[in-house]
């Protein structure tokens, strides 16, 4: 399932009640079945998608009459995927702090922040240089991008259609300073950003390897 987010009609369709059944707890292919109104193989056949599209996941097994029943759970990738308020809350955030900081100290505390989440990904001990930039691009589509990276003489280059902070960016541009402080951070190489926010906002990222 491509898609950035689940959407009203996902949630409108029997799949999508069978997720949000799921979010609660972990179930049986009997307790969908009943609080469903379906068949054990329609819900076998709906957990069987769900399960290739990377929403749900076999969680153990649950006592049975006659033999135990595998139980069933949303995945961590799933759960990212709900519609969540965040991006009116940063919004309003960065907003007030518009308001109240001069330009230079926003910049600043955006970065701060943007390294703070850095030091909270970074794996104790020594790195690879392509294993830190595993870890910057794998941060990015945790937040919802889609980075591909692109190799020059002398320098590399991430770029993402899609920007994680599209709904935050289209107001404040200045968040983009926040993600290059976040790579440069995981990366350990100065990082550049070159976003394109002309209509719908396209990550760039310009890395000049040390």
């Amino acid at each position: 399932m491509r898609q950035t987010k689940l959407d009203k009609r996902f949630f409108a369709s029997t799949r999508g009640r069978m997720v949000t059944l799921l979010r609660g707890s972990a179930k049986t292919v009997n307790d969908l079945s009943a609080e469903l109104s379906l068949t054990d193989n329609a819900v076998r056949a709906h957990l069987l998608s769900l399960e290739r599209d990377g929403l749900v996941k076999q969680s153990g097994t649950q006592p049975g009459t006659r033999k135990p029943h595998f139980a069933y759970e949303l995945t961590d990738e799933a759960e990212q995927l709900f519609p969540k308020a965040y991006d009116v809350l940063l919004n309003e955030l960065i907003t007030a702090l518009k308001s109240r900081l001069d330009a230079g100290t926003l910049d600043a505390v955006l970065k701060q922040v943007g390294q703070s989440l850095a030091a909270a990904q970074t794996q104790p001990g020594g790195q690879g240089a392509n294993e830190r930039l595993e870890k910057a691009l794998s941060t990015l589509r945790a937040l919802g991008g889609a980075p591909r990276v692109e190799s020059g003489p002398d320098r590399i280059v991430i770029r993402s259609e899609n920007c994680p902070l599209a709904a935050v960016v289209a107001q404040h541009p200045q968040v983009c300073g926040l993600a290059e402080a976040l790579l440069s951070e995981l990366i350990g190489s100065r990082v550049e950003e070159r976003c394109d926010r002309n209509g719908p906002p396209r990550c760039r990222f310009e890395i000049t390897p040390n």
